[in-house]
């Protein structure tokens, strides 16, 4: 049997802070990253990363086997935690409520850290008040294909609006292949204002730049950068500012200076370069706190979308039925209502599903091996790739679009391969109780 190796204790602030296998590796393949490493990063940037968590509940996003391991989400604070971590009973769509830590200094980001936290994922509300939220999360998710420059065109847009309309953001780089844009507002809203603020100004951009800009749920409708308006509906979280990013490089979400943002690059922002940067500039996103805006103006764009006819726009799929929401429903899935002018369905066929990215994306190897001639098609955003979150983790679906594929050569829908969806069971159950 493997000896187990000591923790390490640090005294951080008046506590004691235990990392247990301290030199496990976190990050293998591409740089070499312990467990003990990532919270000494999280230490040294302590102030700007608990700027974006502290006094908010915190969804735990649990990496126990480290960024190369399958991830789940934990809501509900840990039996055994330190008599100085408070929490707070958050309520949810679903009618369930859970206890949720909250974290105000660097010795409880230390403690997270330890229990595999790579990420940081608070809610936008602070802890007195836990149904308005103090923050407009504008998330820019570019499709398959899409360019780093059209994510950068697609901000830069996002910041003339918002000044338009009299509000500041904020930007940083998500960590990946897109960019956040906070907006620090008053706590006057509630979530489903704010939401419906998050779909005016997604449709807003889009018809800024309809070129770049999509405002569009449904993947096999989009082009370009996605504006997720429902990153902003309640029990949804995003990744805060200087959180790593479970990528082989160990890449941060890194706040920026809006200066910075027409020529940044999101790989110069790692867990190795942002603290010498944090070091000499400091953090970008320092004075948000003292700059909140209202919403009005927004949901004045909201009201006239409304009055041309716009409907809702589709919510995640576990939210209940909204008044004025559009059918929830794939437009490939969709059935043409009765007196109504027919949808365009997109041919879709799902290929593989897996809660291992790589054995799904093997599974859209060999599918292609197995039909070259409609391979050779597809475009890139006809590929695509849906990380899905369950009820406790994440899954990935892969599926591609017919729509360029000749119709005589189109495949078939076959079983997935592999054919492994968590969430299959419990959706058929969630089905028959309904």
């Amino acid at each position: 049997m493997k000896k187990q190796e000591p923790a390490e204790v640090l005294s951080i602030d008046g506590h004691e802070v235990r990392v247990t296998n301290p030199h496990k590796l976190y990050f293998s393949q591409q740089v070499k990253v312990s467990k003990l490493d990532l919270v000494r990063y999280y230490l040294s940037i302590a102030p700007g990363a608990l700027a974006g968590i502290e006094d908010r509940p915190i969804v735990l996003k649990r990496f126990v086997n480290g960024a190369e391991g399958e991830a789940f989400y934990q809501k509900r604070a840990p039996a055994e935690r330190p008599e100085w971590l408070r929490t707070v009973v958050l309520s949810f769509p679903s009618g369930r409520t859970a206890e949720e830590l909250v974290v105000d200094d660097p010795a409880g980001l230390a403690w997270i850290v330890n229990l595999g936290c790579i990420e940081l994922h608070p809610h936008p509300v602070r802890s007195a008040d836990l149904n308005h939220p103090d923050e407009l999360r504008v998330d820019l998710d570019p499709g398959p294909g899409v360019s780093w420059a059209d994510v950068r065109t697609v901000a830069m847009e996002v910041k003339a609006l918002l000044e338009e309309l009299g509000l500041r953001g904020w930007p940083k780089t998500s960590g990946s292949r897109g960019m956040h844009v906070n907006v620090r507002i008053h706590p006057r809203w509630p979530f489903d204002e704010v939401r419906r603020a998050a779909v005016a100004l997604s449709r807003a951009v889009e018809r800024r730049i309809p070129a770049l800009a999509s405002s569009k749920w449904w993947k096999e409708e989009r082009h370009g950068v996605f504006l997720d308006y429902n990153q902003n509906a309640k029990d949804r979280t995003t990744c805060s500012a200087y959180s790593v990013r479970p990528l082989p490089d160990a890449r941060g979400s890194t706040p920026l200076h809006w200066e910075e943002v027409p020529s940044c690059e999101p790989a110069d922002f790692t867990l190795f370069t942002i603290p010498k940067r944090f070091q000499e500039i400091g953090d970008p996103h320092a004075g948000m706190n003292a700059a909140p805006g209202s919403l009005e103006p927004l949901l004045e764009l909201a009201a006239k979308d409304e009055a041309a006819g716009l409907s809702d726009a589709p919510w995640p799929p576990h939210f209940r039925r909204m008044e004025g929401e559009a059918p929830r429903v794939a437009p490939s899935r969709a059935k043409s209502a009765a007196k109504k002018a027919p949808r365009t369905k997109m041919p879709l066929l799902t290929i593989a599903n897996s809660p291992d990215k790589d054995a799904a994306l093997a599974g859209l190897e060999r599918w292609k091996a197995k039909y070259p001639e409609a391979s050779a098609h597809l475009a890139v955003d006809d590929v695509l790739v849906d990380s899905m979150r369950g009820r406790s983790s994440t899954w990935t679906r892969i599926r591609v679009n017919l729509r360029h594929v000749p119709e005589a050569i189109r495949p078939a829908q076959e079983t997935p391969d592999p054919d492994d969806d968590p969430t299959r069971e419990w959706r058929q159950w969630r089905s028959k109780r309904t």
